[in-house]
C-alpha cells in the first residue's frame, strides 16, 4: 500500500499516516482480516520514527479499524459502522461512510401504542404511523429499525422508505429533529432478529431507543432499534462539567 507523508506540512506525521490507513481500509484496499505490516517494517519503509507509526496505528485500533491480538499480531478488523451520538439517520451515516445502504420495509400500518404515545407527549390513543425496517451495509444485514410517527406523516409510502432514509423523506417535508431523548443498551436477539440479522443465539445486539422532537417541540418520531454488535459502535465525547 502506498503512502506519502509531506514532511513540509504542519499536520503531525502520525495524523498523516493515521489518516491514508485509514482510507485504505474504508475503501477496501485493505480488507477485514488481511495482516497489517509490522511496526518496525512500516517505520524502516517510510523512514518514519518507531513511536510516529505506533501512535498511528494505535489511532486505528483506538476507532475498531485494527485489531492487535497476542500471538497473531495486527489484522483489518471487520468492518464496523461508526456512529457518533449525535441526532443523525443510520441511512445517512452509511451513506457518508461509503456503507452502500439499502433497506427493506418489514412492517407499515396505522396503530394505536399508549407507551409510545406517552413518550412523544401524544394523547394515549393517538394513531401512530408504525414502520420495521431491516437495514443492509453493502447488502449485509446491520440493524433492524422500529419507529413510530404522528398520523400526520402516514403518507410515507413503502416505497419511499426503501429508496430514502426516514430523516431524508423527513428533511423534504420541512421537518427537521432538533432535540431527542435517547437510551443505548444491548440484549439477547428475538428468534426473528436473529433470523433477519443472521445471528447466534450467543451473540446480542446492541439497542438504541430514542424520543425526537423539533424545534417548537412537536413530535417527529420514536424510534426502537437493534443492530449487530460485531458491526456496530457508537462514539461519544464527554467533557467536564
Amino acid at each position: 500500500m502506498g503512502v506519502t507523508i509531506d514532511r513540509s506540512s504542519p499536520v503531525p506525521l502520525y495524523h498523516q499516516l493515521a489518516e491514508q490507513l485509514c482510507t485504505a481500509i474504508r475503501t477496501g484496499q485493505l480488507q477485514p482480516g488481511d495482516p497489517f505490516e509490522n511496526e518496525i517494517a512500516l517505520a524502516e519503509r517510510l523512514n518514519l520514527s518507531r513511536p510516529t507509526v505506533r501512535r498511528a496505528i494505535q489511532e486505528l485500533v483506538s476507532q475498531g479499524l485494527l485489531l492487535r491480538r497476542r500471538g497473531v499480531g495486527t489484522t483489518v478488523a471487520n468492518r464496523k459502522v461508526h456512529r457518533r451520538a449525535e441526532l443523525t439517520s443510520l441511512y445517512d451515516d452509511l451513506n457518508r461512510d461509503t456503507g452502500r445502504p439499502t433497506t427493506t420495509v418489514l412492517h407499515h400500518e396505522l396503530v394505536r401504542n399508549g407507551r409510545v404515545a406517552a413518550a412523544l407527549d401524544l394523547p394515549d390513543d393517538a394513531q401512530l404511523l408504525s414502520i420495521v425496517r431491516l437495514r443492509f451495509s453493502d447488502n449485509h444485514p446491520l440493524a433492524i429499525l422500529r419507529n413510530w410517527l404522528p398520523q400526520s406523516y402516514a403518507d410515507l409510502t413503502r416505497e419511499q422508505l426503501e429508496a430514502q432514509g426516514l430523516y431524508a423523506l423527513l428533511r423534504d417535508r420541512g421537518v427537521r429533529p432538533v432535540i431527542a431523548h435517547q437510551a443505548i443498551g444491548a440484549r439477547r436477539p428475538t428468534g426473528a432478529e436473529r433470523q433477519h440479522l443472521g445471528l447466534k443465539p450467543s451473540e446480542p445486539v446492541l439497542t438504541m431507543t430514542r424520543s425526537a422532537f423539533d424545534s417548537v417541540g412537536n413530535a417527529v418520531e420514536y424510534g426502537d432499534h437493534c443492530y449487530r454488535a460485531q458491526d456496530y459502535s457508537i462514539e461519544v465525547t464527554i467533557d467536564e462539567r
